[in-house]
């Protein structure tokens, strides 16, 4: 090719980049139909799994079994629980067949998620989505659990439940949060509880609206970090017509930024209705000055978008926290700082 047609080659691909750069990098998959889970009771049969990091000491995975049996279940914890290798709860092949496992058993009506951590991404290529899709049933965790649900959900449409983990804490609110969900099957509106201290002002679980307003939308996010990490794969779908939730943990606001930056430049927060954002626990930077915050973070990437936001939400590493049907309809009020479900989610 020589340099005038090398020249005019470049001048043409240059004028359809501005309309590449609006569209998502997920539209080209086609995502699968809404799958609903079967819905739970008392007295079912669980599978305890840890898709992700190694548990450090046993009795945690005792505390956990104790804990789901205290819901009303009886447990069954995979082959390969007690595994480990490096960080990581054994190999990806053997917390894959865990997974696989678990929904492919019929007497299994609900899949646990021992721990978040790291490494939940490195088995989305061993998922037997097949088989999650003959066997829709739920799935709890959340973290870096963020990842099994979007591939989940890119893969099957199955509606899943980010929540706590097996090893999280299962307080009073959290365990009657899951028995309104699972048990009761209601139309939950999600609402922070605030609680009165010895303070003329309550500060705890504030919410804070960053844009007024209502939406409609599909319940759509997790984890900031394991969402943006597995970006540009076919393990995410695109964010259309979704309300995006995040939260993370550790996260100094420079990172946030980057992060948040990434998902603007995919296109994704062009494309989403509403936005809430849980909790960044321990997120604080580590200078002062010379420094984004969090505000201005959103100031720079959710104002623009126009559409109703807000912060503050009980979601994310904190000992209280809701429980998300992923994939389902909900309406966002962000003026209320509130959210609610608008169908039924179980099959």
């Amino acid at each position: 090719m020589n340099k005038r047609n090398f020249m005019k080659s470049l001048l043409m691909a240059g004028s359809v980049l501005p309309f590449v750069g609006h569209r998502s990098f997920a539209s080209s998959y086609e995502i699968p139909a809404k799958l609903f889970p079967a819905p739970l009771k008392k007295g079912d049969l669980v599978g305890l799994i840890s898709p992700s990091a190694a548990t450090p000491e046993k009795i945690l995975i005792t505390f956990a079994t104790e804990a789901l049996e205290a819901l009303g279940f009886r447990v069954k914890a995979g082959p390969n629980l007690f595994n480990r290798r490096g960080h990581l709860a054994g190999t990806d092949a053997e917390r894959a067949a865990d997974l696989n496992a678990m929904f492919s058993d019929p007497e299994i009506k609900a899949v646990i998620c021992l721990r978040g951590g790291s490494g939940a991404a490195r088995i989305l290529p061993l998922i037997d989505y097949e088989a999650i899709r003959r066997n829709p049933k739920p799935l709890l965790g959340y973290s870096d659990i963020t990842a099994l649900h979007h591939a989940i959900y890119a893969k099957t449409g199955l509606i899943t439940f980010h929540g706590p983990n097996g090893t999280g804490s299962w307080n009073s609110f959290n365990v009657r949060q899951f028995e309104k969900i699972f048990f009761e099957r209601e139309l939950l509106t999600w609402e922070n509880e605030l609680v009165e201290e010895d303070d003329l002002v309550i500060k705890k679980n504030r919410i804070q609206t960053i844009r007024g307003g209502t939406a409609e939308g599909i319940l759509f996010g997790g984890n900031l970090t394991v969402l943006t990490a597995i970006a540009g794969s076919p393990y995410l779908a695109d964010f259309r017509d979704k309300i995006l939730f995040l939260e993370d943990i550790g996260e100094e606001p420079y990172r946030i930024d980057r992060m948040m930056s990434t998902l603007k430049l995919m296109g994704a927060l062009d494309q989403i209705r509403g936005f809430i954002f849980g909790q960044c626990t321990d997120c604080d930077p580590s200078s002062g000055y010379g420094n984004l915050n969090l505000d201005q973070i959103f100031d720079d990437y959710i104002l623009p978008l126009g559409i109703p936001a807000y912060r503050g939400a009980m979601i994310g590493h904190v000992p209280k926290q809701f429980i998300l049907p992923m994939g389902a309809s909900i309406t966002l009020d962000a003026d209320a700082g509130n959210f609610k479900l608008n169908e039924r989610i179980f099959s």
